[in-house]
């Protein structure tokens, strides 16, 4: 199986709130002794078959995506397992919010969507809809690509920042998760349980969590790019109280200890964290 991943340009209004938008095609299905596992990295997405459908297994339970369904897919904390329905050439379109923005663009509350996938139309209705109908009338993946960011710029001009939440998130990125939750309380003067509250419905996970996957996607894209470094060079474990620190949130996030995880193939998962 030949794989082609690449980004696309990201309208210049939605710079500072996409992380990235890309497209996946592939020959076929991945190959069985790949892990095909995904690793959380804790941002809302929107991903688009628009060649072959897909499954999903987190947390014991499948989600199936059919060609052309645009789905919302919630924050992530464990990894998961993806395939294509069928041993046939895909392509994936996939819009990954920046994690203090997405809740600009979809304004429920995303509580209950963690680890979660939902057709576009269950969580925007009518709007859903709409611009699901326009995604499978569109021809090319460029036209297809120019609607979803049309639709998006329509949904963020209706929203309104949140001044707390996005100073919170900027500095647990700032920090690569190294900041302590109650030092966030000192600098807001919000409590944790308010900070929790806040976070859970604009992001779907607590600000202790975002920052572990902080840390571990921080972590993460240097193995994905460094595959044979990364476990001589042990610089980052300054993010962590000690090595066992480390091994523990390496293991909560892809399933595996670092050792045996080296010893598997995944590299379809590590495609989506290539420079």
């Amino acid at each position: 199986m030949s794989i082609e991943f690449k980004y696309i340009p990201v309208h210049p209004i939605l710079r500072e709130h996409i992380e990235k938008i890309w497209v996946l095609e592939s020959s076929g299905k991945i190959p069985l002794e790949d892990m095909k596992t995904i690793v959380p990295n804790g941002r809302i997405k929107l991903i688009i078959p628009f060649r072959n459908g897909f499954y999903r297994l987190i947390n014991g339970r499948y989600s199936i995506s059919k060609e052309q369904q645009i789905n919302f897919v919630g924050a992530s904390d464990i990894s998961s397992v993806i395939d294509f329905e069928q041993d046939e050439p895909s392509g994936t379109i996939g819009i990954e919010f920046c994690l203090s923005s997405a809740y600009r663009f979809f304004g429920f509350s995303q509580n209950e969507t963690k680890n979660k996938m939902y057709c576009i139309e269950d969580v925007l209705g009518i709007l859903g809809k709409n611009i699901q109908e326009k995604i499978v009338d569109a021809i090319t993946v460029k036209q297809k690509v120019e609607l979803i960011q049309q639709f998006l710029l329509k949904l963020f001009f209706k929203s309104a920042d949140d001044k707390i939440f996005d100073y919170c998130v900027n500095k647990i990125k700032s920090s690569i998760g190294s900041i302590a939750v109650n030092q966030l309380e000192k600098e807001t003067g919000y409590s944790r349980r308010r900070l929790n509250m806040k976070f859970h419905e604009k992001i779907g996970v607590s600000p202790k969590t975002l920052c572990a996957l902080t840390r571990f996607t921080y972590v993460y894209q240097i193995l994905a790019n460094n595959p044979n470094e990364i476990f001589l060079d042990k610089i980052f474990y300054s993010l962590y109280y000690d090595q066992a620190h480390f091994i523990k949130e390496f293991k909560r996030f892809t399933g595996h200890p670092p050792a045996a995880y080296e010893k598997n193939n995944n590299n379809f998962g590590k495609v989506f964290y290539k420079k």
